[in-house]
């Protein structure tokens, strides 16, 4: 079973920045895309960021230009750089897998809250 470790959260103020890491206890570079989603209060989850194995990216339309995911192979993490916090960014970020052949992401990390407050 592939496990997904989440760090990076906290709570900063509008407009800083903050970068979570997602370490994986497999090579990341078996699954078809690794992806940071998000779930505000009463709100549905949503995909902030994935990239695929080819390193190919996406992003949700809320957060593009501000949040940019990225890779290292060698220790199998993923990270999701988020500068220009808003308040509307606060949520527990969670990391995910998408293994090849399947649509929907899998083996769910345990999240890890951003608080972003004046």
């Amino acid at each position: 079973q592939v496990q997904l470790v989440e760090s990076g959260g906290g709570l900063v103020q509008p407009g800083w920045s903050l970068r979570l890491s997602c370490q994986s206890s497999e090579r990341i570079l078996t699954f078809d895309a690794m992806g940071w989603h998000r779930q505000g209060p009463g709100n549905q989850r949503e995909l902030v960021a994935a990239i695929t194995s080819g390193g190919s990216t996406e992003y949700g339309d809320l957060v593009k230009g501000r949040f940019t995911i990225s890779r290292d192979v060698a220790k199998n993490t993923v990270y999701l750089q988020m500068n220009n916090l808003k308040p509307e960014d606060m949520a527990v970020y969670y990391c995910a897998l998408r293994h090849y052949s399947c649509t929907g992401y899998q083996n769910w990390g345990q999240g890890t809250q951003v608080t972003v407050s004046s």
